[in-house]
């Protein structure tokens, strides 16, 4: 460690401000533009929000202006429903996208109080393992843990001159740019391949432009010409002549998780538990353990597509490593169909699977087997397939790598951070290391 570095409270660099309680009441039904108070779902327990996949709450009432945020503050989450507090005191930074946010409670907005800090850097030392474990220790709570900024303001740590504070984050920042890059790209080939797949397959586009004597825009001739040039009745829609409707639970199976408390760690080889909550936020040191010894079926790779059917209702295609399918999560695999295939099908019945979730009475709604066989899919001809299949599982594949690639950045990312926070590397060192990872 240099001889510049000194040992500081973090309460001589920022105080932490308290959010406003919005009432319950005003909150807009529908997304329309108005104010989003942000809330600790929307965080990522990597750091930074994750907004695209998390729901956004609208506000239609008034509230104090003091509590809007600007572009770049940082928010702290302040509260963890975790018995390890993994999420306390992770950052993230308000975007600039044109939207308004709102400071909600339960977290802290950072406020800069010494022009010898760069707020870059208190970012990553609000990312860093010793900053949350000492909000973890200090929290208040059992069940529900709580931090304070007064908790916060009192973390010390060793800090750098300015300049290499600036190095530091840039070193950090340059590889959550690649991955904020891949997430990006990711949201842009999803959407391109959902669009495709709604076009050929719910909306028949094609069928629609032969029917009227068009060349159906944006595929080749060769193409066009597998699609038939006229409509049949079916038991539920109109449907391209020749195509069938099928049950969703005969397009694919749909294979039930494990009472994975049957199955304990027995080994330094287990595999981490993937519940719904992986699902949002990938696997955490909070995420339960399981023997490697599980039946192969239940184990669960890069690529394959998991549906939570209770809970909070979600299809991903998941990119968090090896792990074991807990009880409430389908597998969802198919010897007879393409992942592209089964996977848009299961999103575009989300909707109503969600609806009818949550109209049960119960504290945990839930979907059951006959839902599935009632949701129906529409299943053109083989030849159909298999052009589509030239198109969107490239698509698929690169997504996959992409999360993969980012995976495996956030892992150096964590790795360098303490060594960089601590002295032990330096930026020079970790300049090295991550430009190498891209």
């Amino acid at each position: 460690m240099a001889s510049s570095w000194r040992k500081v409270r973090l309460g001589d660099l920022v105080s932490i401000e308290h959010g406003w309680s919005f009432k319950g009441d005003l909150f807009a039904d529908q997304l329309t533009g108005l104010p989003i108070v942000v809330n600790i779902g929307n965080f990522q327990y990597t750091g930074g929000f994750r907004f695209e996949s998390t729901l956004l709450r609208e506000y239609r009432g008034p509230y104090p202006k003091e509590y809007e945020l600007a572009p770049g503050e940082i928010l702290l989450v302040m509260t963890c429903q975790t018995s390890g507090g993994e999420i306390l005191g992770v950052p993230a930074r308000i975007p600039d996208d044109g939207r308004v946010y709102l400071h909600n409670q339960r977290m802290g907005r950072v406020v800069l109080k010494d022009e010898r800090a760069d707020a870059g850097y208190l970012y990553y030392v609000f990312l860093s393992p010793a900053f949350n474990s000492e909000l973890a220790i200090t929290a208040s709570g059992s069940k529900i843990l709580h931090t304070s900024p007064t908790r916060i303001e009192a973390f010390e740590f060793m800090f750098p001159s300015l300049a290499e504070q600036r190095a530091i984050a840039r070193v950090l920042g340059a590889l959550d740019d690649k991955i904020e890059l891949n997430r990006r790209m990711n949201e842009t080939l999803e959407a391109m391949a959902q669009a495709i797949f709604q076009s050929w397959f719910v909306d028949f586009d094609p069928v629609r432009a032969k029917a009227v004597g068009r060349q159906p825009v944006a595929i080749d001739a060769a193409t066009a010409a597998l699609f038939p040039d006229s409509f049949e009745e079916s038991a539920v829609r109109q449907i391209p002549r020749e195509w069938r409707i099928r049950p969703l639970d005969a397009v694919a199976s749909f294979l039930n998780g494990l009472a994975l408390q049957k199955y304990p760690p027995d080994s330094d080889a287990s595999l981490p538990v993937i519940k719904i909550t992986e699902l949002r936020s990938g696997v955490t040191p909070s995420s339960g353990r399981a023997s490697a010894s599980i039946p192969a079926d239940y184990v669960v790779d890069d690529g394959d597509v998991l549906f939570s059917w209770s809970g909070s209702l979600e299809v991903v295609i998941w990119c968090g490593g090896r792990g074991a399918l807990n009880q409430h999560l389908f597998k969802v695999t198919s010897a007879e169909y393409p992942k592209w295939f089964y996977y848009f099908w299961v999103k575009r019945h989300l909707p109503e699977f969600r609806a009818i979730a949550s109209d049960k009475a119960t504290t945990m709604g839930h979907i059951r087997r006959h839902h599935l066989a009632e949701a129906k899919v529409v299943v053109p001809s083989p030849k159909v397939v298999s052009a589509a299949d030239r198109v969107l599982a490239p698509l698929l594949v690169q997504i996959i790598l992409n999360n993969q690639q980012s995976r495996s950045l956030a892992a150096i990312r964590d790795a360098l951070l303490p060594k960089l926070m601590s002295g032990e590397v330096r930026v020079g060192e970790a300049a090295r290391v991550a430009g190498g990872a891209g």
